[in-house]
């Protein structure tokens, strides 16, 4: 008897861990625990009736369905008229007014909301889901399963909400190719090894959209109302009329979840595909050019949201070319969709990135407000300016954009990064709603009352009709969508803070925890505190004190590069030399760039004595023993926030190894790969700046970790057959500054161990190319202890080591003696030289 409980026990938990891609995200709907599933049966419904018939009430009906029956295992009975018994009712407030007055509550809704209410009609309860309009109808569907999945009572029910700001937009980074597009070039960076666009292939619409439509449907489900369907840089494509078809097919699919298309433009439309010779605003035949392609447009796709434009910026054309404005340019492409009802976004991204460095009053920082303030109150008022929610590019971490206080007569949305560009690429775990909550929430000081940035962007402080948030991001075939499990709460967390950015972080990471992992306690409190840290581990271990993020800007914005952003005319300098390190913005000796913000700020940013740790070195050029608030120097900070950084990132592996059995096999190893890997590059990222810092200052680290590595042998000091010694191009990338390179087709590198005997980790540092899949082999007294191909999907563009390309693996549990010979061998693949850094021994722990 025993032995069948125990096995029927075993098959229950198997059952419920059953294997998870991840593409259902946190839309799941996996069944409750029997206590849940029995107080929900006993207080929901079992019929559902929709009042409206529009494609969108067939969804949030279908959508009720489908989570019923996943949550309780219980189908919904579906009638077309309100019943004698209790049901779930969803309607609009003019469809439940004609349907019955009785059962709609007389309080207001406001624009896209909803109202959520427990409501008894002689003596039949009844659960009403009442929407404004069709989209709200869908949005309080979804709330309603979020309620029942986060395991919230239903019994006094009466939940009335709206969104904070009519735009709820993403910007997606897709190109026409299917891959994904960056500000530079067309296929960057930290997103490569995304595996494909779901709108497009080889420069069309895909064949099947049903992909989109499931993106379509996690965009409803935290209210995200539009989409730019490709990246800024625009295709000239999407404006030629035999294109129109393509389009349409994906605003046909969008449409029914409430999102609409919105069409990224060329500024330089006119010439390039018009066949007009110039694009100058002013010019009677572009005036018209624009308002014609907009007419045809609006005949293919009539409720199209609008434009988004990036001119001006990167080497994109603007209005500079003729000497306009950005008013001039841009109001001719609004006043064209303004009969529409269309807006256009025009990004205040523009900035000269061929600056001068050596100009010490050069500052890219300034050139958003330098360009957009002084045309305040020239914009037509269906032009709204996308602002970032810092000065530069997303960096690890920025001041709140001088901007946002900057336009007072003028549409403004903020726009946030969802793809962590400059935040590990989906590789690393890196939560950034606390990130968008400290812009949020910061205070802009505009008049005399609190004004943060969330009360600006949503129009409540310059009482502007048109304001918002956008997202930009990419669509993705990969099976997690966003390339790891936990980034798939960014997207989630984009919805939930552009409808209430109110929202604090903890309770937004706890909704997508408990929707996407269960209501498990020991679950739920360990990947909300992982995700909770985990902007600020990214940053200790990256760019802290206001530093940016120390990456290879002029490339893959992935691994460490602490001199890529220096001696370029990108202006993300942090003019770290011998004596000390941080961009000089002060209005007395610097850029002036702390002038752009309201006095109030301003005199807090000035001044040594009050500038907050964190932007310290955004804001001041300072020597490296200048002491800061929290006691420590500049120098002595930075060694032991990368230190402190790399421990933190090394201890999520151990806090994901606790809920082995807790969490589905599949997802619980995939997590657990990916944590693994960070916490390597995390130690990278430690060894290369806390190096590199020590090596321009000349200051020792006072806890003498910096350079002093026990237990590690460098590849150049063993015994070599084959490989070849180089020096890196970054020196900071590699330990000892040089790795060993294999030129012809098998080499080796050995040393002796001469430590004591007992149970050891190597840990072996390597170069994984994108080119060439490399094989490694590792041996101990002649014994074979590992091998491994190098065949992960990093984004380096380089056919040499470097910080992107550098990798590590961990081999537990090896038994050494005194003497033992420690041997790896090398077999290259292509470009890919199966290149070698060091070998470290460490003593093995409990928890290896």
């Amino acid at each position: 008897m025993l032995v069948r409980l125990c096995l029927m026990t075993g098959l229950l938990l198997a059952a419920n861990l059953r294997a998870e891609t991840g593409y259902n995200a946190w839309l799941r709907y996996a069944a409750l625990d029997q206590d849940a599933q029995r107080t929900y049966r006993e207080g929901l419904p079992g019929v559902i009736t929709a009042l409206g018939d529009s494609a969108m009430q067939e969804n949030a009906r279908q959508e009720l369905i489908r989570g019923i029956r996943g949550f309780l295992g219980r189908t919904l009975r579906i009638e077309s008229r309100i019943p004698a018994e209790s049901a779930i009712i969803m309607g609009t407030v003019p469809e439940f007014r004609k349907a019955n007055r009785q059962l709609i509550p007389a309080a207001a809704i406001g624009a896209e909301g909803y109202w959520l209410k427990a409501s008894s009609i002689k003596g039949v309860s009844h659960l009403l889901v009442i929407g404004a309009d069709d989209p709200s109808v869908l949005y309080g569907s979804f709330a309603l399963l979020r309620k029942i999945a986060t395991g919230e009572s239903l019994v006094h029910l009466d939940d009335r909400t709206a969104p904070s700001a009519p735009v709820r937009w993403l910007n997606l980074w897709d190109t026409l190719g299917g891959l994904p597009g960056s500000g530079t070039g067309p296929q960057p960076s930290s997103m490569a090894g995304f595996s494909g666009s779901v709108l497009w292939e080889n420069g069309l619409a895909r064949n099947d959209l049903s992909r989109l439509r499931d993106f379509a449907r996690m965009m409803a489900s935290v209210g995200i109302n539009g989409c730019a369907i490709s990246i800024v840089n625009a295709d000239p494509r999407l404006l030629d009329p035999s294109f129109y078809p393509q389009l349409k097919r994906i605003a046909d699919v969008l449409r029914p979840w409430g999102v609409r298309v919105v069409l990224p433009v060329d500024f330089g439309s006119p010439k390039n595909i018009g066949g007009l010779p110039g694009f100058d605003p002013l010019d009677s035949a572009v005036i018209a050019w624009w308002k014609s392609k907009a007419d045809e447009l609006y005949r293919v796709i009539p409720d199209m949201a609008g434009f988004v434009m990036k001119a001006d910026s990167e080497g994109t054309l603007g209005p500079s070319a003729y000497k306009r404005t950005h008013a001039q340019a841009t109001n001719v492409i609004a006043r064209a969709l303004k009969p529409h009802s269309g807006f256009l976004f025009y990004r205040a991204f523009v900035y000269d990135h061929h600056l001068d460095w050596k100009v010490m009053t050069n500052d890219r920082a300034r050139a958003a407000y330098d360009n957009f303030s002084p045309l305040d109150g020239q914009f037509d008022d269906n032009v709204v300016i996308q602002i970032k929610n810092g000065p530069i590019d997303f960096q690890v971490r920025e001041p709140a954009s001088p901007l946002f206080s900057g336009l007072e007569k003028t549409n403004q949305a903020i726009e946030l990064q969802i793809i962590q560009e400059y935040m590990g690429g989906g590789r690393h775990l890196v939560n950034l709603i606390p990130w968008w909550k400290d812009t949020l929430d910061f205070d802009m000081h505009v008049g005399n009352g609190g004004t943060p940035v969330k009360a600006i962007v949503t129009g409540k402080v310059f009482h502007r009709p048109v304001s918002g948030f956008v997202g930009v991001t990419i669509s993705s075939m990969d099976p997690t969508w966003t390339r790891s499990h936990f980034s798939q709460a960014n997207l989630y967390g984009f919805g939930r803070l552009s409808w209430d950015p109110g929202l604090s972080s903890r309770r937004i990471i706890e909704e997508w925890t408990r929707q996407t992992f269960g209501n498990d306690p020991v679950v739920v409190r360990t990947i909300v505190g992982m995700n909770l840290k985990s902007w600020r581990t990214y940053e200790n271990y990256t760019g802290p004190l206001g530093l940016q993020t120390l990456t290879e800007i002029t490339g893959n914005h992935y691994g460490v590069a602490v001199e890529a952003s220096e001696r370029n005319g990108w202006g993300q300098w942090h003019r770290a030399d011998e004596k000390g390190v941080g961009m000089d913005r002060t209005v007395a000796t610097g850029t002036g760039f702390i002038g752009q913000f309201r006095p109030a700020v301003a005199k807090v940013y000035e001044s040594l004595a009050t500038c907050p740790d964190d932007l310290l070195l955004f804001m001041h050029h300072v020597p490296y023993t200048h002491v800061l608030h929290a006691g420590k120097t500049v120098i002595q900070y930075i060694y032991d926030s990368h230190y402190e950084g790399a421990a933190t990132a090394a201890g999520y592996v151990r806090e994901w190894k606790s809920l082995a059995g807790h969490v589905d096999e599949q997802r619980y190893r995939e997590v657990l790969a990916s944590l693994e890997y960070q916490a390597g590059a995390a130690e990278l990222w430690r060894d290369a700046v806390a190096g590199w810092f020590y090596k321009t200052s000349g200051i020792s680290d006072a806890r003498g970790r910096v350079g002093n590595y026990a237990g590690r042998t460098e590849a150049e000091a063993m015994k070599l057959e084959g490989y070849v010694a180089k020096p890196v191009l970054q020196f900071e990338t590699a330990s000892g500054a040089a790795a060993v390179r294999c030129p012809v087709e098998h080499c080796a590198a050995a040393f002796r161990y001469d430590g004591p005997p007992g149970w050891y980790t190597l840990k072996i540092r390597y170069f994984d190319y994108a080119q060439g899949h490399a094989r490694f082999r590792l041996s101990v007294q002649n014994q074979v202890v590992d091998e491994w191909v190098a065949d992960d999907t990093l984004p380096t563009r380089r056919t040499e080591p470097d910080g992107t390309s550098s990798t590590r693996r961990l081999v537990t549990g090896i038994a050494l003696r005194t003497g033992d010979e420690i041997r790896l061998e090398g077999f290259p693949d292509g470009s890919e030289d199966a290149a070698l850094d060091y070998i470290e021994v460490l003593p093995q722990t409990m928890e290896d």
